[in-house]
């Protein structure tokens, strides 16, 4: 069974042209149902195309003139949407000549391009950006928002939740996810108002929403694997997904200085080898690549700029796994439980 076409803007990321059609090809050839609309430059994605014939004849190229650079701003990309790569990926989606975009470029450009073009669900009033989050339970964490809304109210919260636990149902199976708002303690007096309205509002619908609410987690337990969606205005959620990422780059590192020190410390990492490589598998971002913008009339997701082939393969197969899932229906059904504005109704807008 075929999925309908991924747009995948082929000039996007730190390599773009190469590494996007690698990426794509080492997709294909995972899930052969996958097919593709490559937007670009029509001379270089054939050039790259031809060290891929089982992609090529998976794809169909839309020619791009123009491309979005990584210092652009957002409202100058939005000038120009409708000749970037970027743009014209997003536009597919809402034409309906594919059913999702991958891009590798300018997050705050892609954010704009695609709530303007896509619009947001009805019952949502921000789009927000999510990611999965590795852990040392058997499932990925999903977060959100990574840092689209720098300031959220209460009822954007509960939005976010709902469209987190519906990703979270996809990716792990868990058919009651468990969700909490990060917060600076877990005591029920800990947090804003907006975090104790959200909290509330969750609590009193979390049978209706078949989610497991039991109410903060703090950021040092993100990775622990005892929950599945966490959900943050996107100021604080963007700092502590750095604050992870670095340290796992901090711990990859001092393994690194400390296994080359001296001479017994080498013959240690020899010994040591298979625990170390399971580690930096783990912690590897291209093996957890994918961010998805939810919330949207149609599927989007953000590849690393500097993700490898292996990374934009994964994207790709997130994106797939979302459509194949039907996200955007299943966002839409919790949201009909509470009511057209996205909360439940005897609970008052949470403003």
């Amino acid at each position: 069974m075929s999925l309908p076409r991924i747009a995948i803007d082929a000039m996007g990321g730190d390599e773009g042209v190469r590494v996007m059609i690698e990426g794509a090809a080492l997709a294909r050839r995972r899930h052969d149902r996958f097919k593709f609309l490559l937007v670009g430059d029509e001379e270089r994605i054939k050039a790259a195309l031809e060290e891929h014939p089982n992609l090529r004849a998976a794809s169909e190229i839309l020619h791009a003139p123009d491309v979005v650079s990584g210092e652009e701003r957002p409202t100058q990309a939005l000038r120009r949407a409708k000749t970037t790569s970027m743009g014209m990926a997003i536009e597919a989606v809402k034409t309906g000549k594919a059913g999702a975009a991958v891009s590798a470029g300018n997050t705050g450009a892609l954010m704009a391009m695609s709530k303007l073009a896509l619009r947001t669900m009805p019952g949502i009033d921000r789009p927000a950006l999510s990611a999965l989050l590795p852990t040392l339970g058997d499932n990925d964490l999903v977060m959100l928002d990574l840092g689209a809304n720098t300031e959220c109210d209460a009822r954007n919260l509960v939005q976010f939740a709902i469209m987190g636990a519906a990703y979270s149902r996809i990716v792990t199976g868990r058919d009651t996810p468990r969700v909490r708002l990060l917060n600076i303690g877990t005591e029920e007096t800990k947090g804003t108002g907006n975090l104790q309205v959200a909290a509330a509002q969750l609590k009193a619908a979390a049978a209706d929403l078949s989610i497991s609410f039991d109410g903060f987690a703090e950021a040092d337990k993100l990775c622990r694997g005892d929950v599945d969606v966490v959900v943050s205005d996107g100021f604080s959620g963007n700092i502590a997904l750095k604050a992870v990422e670095g340290t796992a780059r901090f711990v990859a590192d001092l393994l690194r200085r400390a296994f080359s020190n001296s001479l017994r410390s080498k013959f240690g990492f020899l010994v040591s080898k298979p625990a170390t490589e399971l580690l930096k598998h783990h912690l590897d971002p291209n093996n957890h690549n994918g961010a998805v913008f939810l919330g949207l009339n149609g599927v989007v997701v953000k590849s690393h700029g500097s993700a490898s082939a292996i990374g934009v393969a994964n994207a790709v197969a997130v994106t797939a796994r979302l459509l194949e899932e039907n996200l955007i229906e299943r966002i839409a059904a919790d949201l009909s439980r509470l009511g057209t504005d996205g909360l439940r109704k005897a609970g008052g807008d949470g403003a």
